[in-house]
């Protein structure tokens, strides 16, 4: 998910830097809530939470909370919870000493004792098996932990952060995830919104992708058709962004035309609404959603244009913007 962090020059205007010269991508009131949030998460040393559905940039998320937090220059580790052979994460995470067990020649530093100074990204937290819950417990009560075969405890400066796409709550209640840790791990919270919720951002960010993976595309495509920017808004997106970089990537080097069309997405347009179980309210909502949202897209989101396309005013259009949440940075040229 690297690529959901642009650098900072690549979008000016629209992209937020961080001290390590990358932003989140988006200008979308979900992603400028998220930047908030990080922001002032940054400035404490407090545990964090962040919860969000899978593609959605946990890990990014947690990045940029450390590279515009105090420990900046220090390291930032990311482990994957489930990843790790399960007889083999406490040793990966607190280390042991040479000859704790078999095979153990040497002294081995963990994951945790070589953040010191810096920031630990527990992804999905979730998995974590119960016994090695306890012990993060007590590191997080007081940075001091016991390496494998170790006779004395050891103690380290270092934040954590933990994510997950489960319901953390729902775990506890099902015995699979200690209360006690939820509540250490849970002093703040970050959420990060999935692209359906944010869907003013897919243009920009199919173009900086688009930009990023430039060298691996054919010669002749040049960008994006309106039928396919269109496409990409009325997607639902279960994958979020890392579903919208797969496409696009594979769009840019598969696609035989000038233009990446809906069928190079691997996207069908959606001619009607579904209007099964809707009121007429909700139908003409929808379909007034839609059309505003075509317009923008044909006219290069310059609402002066659109709004005439519309043979509706300036001021319509934009209060039409605000009702369908379809805000974002607008550029208008006469």
């Amino acid at each position: 998910m690297a690529s959901l962090l642009g650098r900072a020059d690549s979008h000016p205007g629209h992209a937020t830097p961080s001290r390590a010269g990358v932003s989140l991508v988006g200008s979308s009131p979900a992603i400028q809530t998220l930047m908030r949030d990080i922001d002032k998460i940054a400035a404490v040393d407090a545990p964090v939470l962040i919860t969000g559905e899978s593609g959605t940039g946990k890990e990014l998320t947690a990045r940029l909370i450390h590279t515009r937090s105090a420990r900046h220059t220090g390291p930032f580790n990311a482990v994957n919870c489930g990843a790790l052979p399960a007889g083999l994460i406490q040793s990966e995470l607190f280390g042991h000493e040479r000859g704790a067990f078999t095979g153990a020649d040497r002294r081995k530093v963990g994951i945790i004792e070589s953040t010191s100074g810096g920031t630990l990204f527990l992804d999905e937290i979730g998995d974590l098996p119960l016994e090695l819950q306890v012990n993060l417990l007590r590191f997080l009560e007081d940075h001091r932990f016991l390496r494998l075969g170790a006779q004395r405890e050891s103690e380290v400066d270092v934040r954590v952060l933990a994510a997950t796409h489960v319901d953390l709550e729902g775990a506890v209640r099902e015995g699979r995830f200690r209360e006690d840790l939820y509540h250490r791990l849970n002093v703040l919270q970050a959420r990060t919104p999935p692209l359906r919720e944010r869907p003013e951002d897919i243009e920009q960010l199919a173009n900086h992708f688009f930009q990023q993976f430039r060298r691996e595309a054919s010669r002749r495509v040049r960008g994006f058709s309106h039928d396919s920017l269109i496409t990409m808004r009325q997607h639902a997106w279960p994958g979020n962004v890392r579903e919208l970089i797969n496409r696009v990537r594979r769009a840019m080097v598969m696609c035989e035309q000038r233009l990446i069309t809906p069928d190079a997405l691997g996207l069908e347009r959606r001619n009607g609404l579904s209007r099964e179980g809707l009121s007429l309210e909700q139908i003409r909502d929808g379909a007034e959603r839609e059309a505003v949202i075509a317009a923008l897209a044909r006219n290069k989101q310059q609402v002066l244009h659109a709004a005439r396309e519309l043979g509706v005013s300036r001021a319509t259009l934009y209060r039409l913007i605000e009702k369908h949440h379809l805000h974002r940075t607008l550029e208008e040229r006469a």
